[in-house]
């Protein structure tokens, strides 16, 4: 077992330590604004649709984007409670939108693996979950930590149960993957609400990871013109929402129709993944079976995922 898989599959004890942790209420008559770059920023568009969701107005920005046009996102003037995301809390963007939140008046809360990093030192409120030791310059247990932590935010319980059936669901997948994938070259990743942050995030992986052209979509967004690029060499992630199980059924078989094999996370198809528990809690159910799919491909073409392509666990500008 090499460390990336260890990395991926023995993430859940550190899971039931970050459900454990206090963390603040956040005001429902305030707008927050979720930065990060990145699996970060993946991570904030799923958090601020299960904020949204849940009654607390969010709104999800590039960490880049905040520090140079925040008027671009919210009326000038307007000040926010900002929550940044950063596995390492040394990416250049993320820090300096923090900083200069905080210099405006701007309350900053980080979520982050890294204690004593640049980001929790310019931050007012410090939210820390350590990940696995042996986690690789790609994010996976870190990923899976931080979402943990920003849904909990929006008041969903992240219980025993839900993390079991996650174990359960990773260790099923894996068994299934080698199928699904094989002679496949082109991969989409679909999900809709708090579900496409983490479809992005799969793409993100599985594109790191091995090397491989990837997509991430709306499920119906799809339909408007990238499908032209489904064929026998496709294969659509579907990661199914509950309340638009008639509209995917179709989706699913106009795909297949045009020579894509679908693996679909909580519905019918090639490759049929039960997911349990509560729709609420479903992206960070099925995050862990996305990092190992990327895993699962990059295998097939012998790559070490220790070490993607031009890629380093922290990204910095001069």
């Amino acid at each position: 077992m090499n460390p990336t898989i260890r990395s991926i599959t023995e993430q859940f004890p550190l899971w039931r330590q970050a459900a454990q942790i206090d963390l603040p209420a956040l005001g429902r008559d305030e707008m927050h604004v979720l930065i990060g770059c990145g699996t970060s920023y993946y991570l904030a568009q799923s958090v601020a649709a299960a904020l949204n969701e849940s009654g607390v107005q969010a709104l999800a920005v590039p960490g880049g984007e905040w520090l140079h046009r925040p008027e671009s996102y919210l009326p000038a003037g307007t000040r926010p409670h900002v929550l940044a995301f950063s596995r390492s809390g040394e990416s250049t963007e993320t820090v300096q939108a923090a900083m200069r939140s905080r210099n405006e008046g701007v309350h900053v809360t980080a979520l982050t693996c890294e204690s004593g990093s640049s980001l929790a030192k310019n931050a007012d409120t410090v939210l820390y979950a350590p990940t696995h030791p042996e986690e690789g310059i790609v994010m996976t247990a870190s990923a899976s930590l931080m979402l943990l932590l920003g849904l909990r935010l929006a008041g969903l319980d992240v219980t025993a149960e839900g993390i079991r059936a996650s174990e359960y669901l990773l260790r099923e997948a894996r068994e299934q993957f080698s199928a699904a994938i094989a002679g496949r070259s082109h991969f989409v990743f679909l999900g809709a609400g708090s579900l496409y942050g983490v479809a992005q995030e799969g793409a993100l992986k599985l594109q790191e990871m091995s090397l491989t052209y990837t997509q991430a979509y709306h499920p119906l967004e799809y339909r408007h013109g990238p499908v032209s690029l489904v064929d026998e060499r496709t294969v659509v992630v579907l990661l199914s929402h509950p309340q638009r199980v008639a509209e995917e059924i179709k989706l699913v078989g106009e795909l297949q129709s045009k020579g894509a094999r679908v693996i679909n996370f909580g519905g019918s198809g090639d490759l049929s993944l039960e997911v349990s528990g509560d729709v609420s809690t479903r992206a960070l159910s099925v995050l862990p079976a996305l990092q190992m799919l990327g895993e699962c491909v990059a295998q097939t073409k012998g790559l070490d995922t220790l070490t993607p392509r031009h890629l380093t666990k922290v990204v910095t500008l001069a």
